[in-house]
């Protein structure tokens, strides 16, 4: 797949990432509503809801990143998928608890739904800087 990805010109790569992007902007701003009338219901989301949601989120928002481009060409470059595959996913944990340790902080100073509205801002910010060229 690295060798495939190589091949693909860049504009095109930027404009799907930047879709990429929107969608989950866009399903993070709708997706609120969505917790916040079924917390409503029965006071909790439960452990299915938060997980499927999480890996959504996360699997489609990584396909349109970078990094899964980066890892696709470094595996291409190197032909070592063992050491490719555990640095990537060591690096991913790593990112991961970063974000949730400080989402777990913000979540206690600042209200839920301001900070996903502020997330949901930001990926419609990367997605505009990629279709206009400023990143990528």
């Amino acid at each position: 797949a690295g060798s495939l990805f190589a091949l693909l010109p860049a504009r095109p790569v930027n404009l799907v990432t930047a879709l990429a992007f929107f969608v989950s902007a866009v399903l993070m701003w709708r997706r609120h509503d969505e917790v916040d009338a079924k917390a409503a219901d029965d006071g909790a989301v439960g452990f299915g809801r938060t997980f499927s949601t999480t890996f959504a989120v996360v699997f489609i928002a990584e396909w349109g990143d970078l990094t899964q481009l980066a890892t696709a060409a470094l595996q291409a470059r190197y032909r070592e998928p063992v050491i490719v595959f555990t640095a990537a996913t060591v690096a991913l944990w790593a990112v991961a608890a970063i974000a949730i340790a400080l989402g777990n902080r913000l979540g206690a100073w600042i209200p839920e739904r301001p900070l996903q509205f502020a997330a949901a801002g930001v990926m419609v910010v990367v997605a505009i800087a990629l279709i206009s060229g400023l990143l990528g």
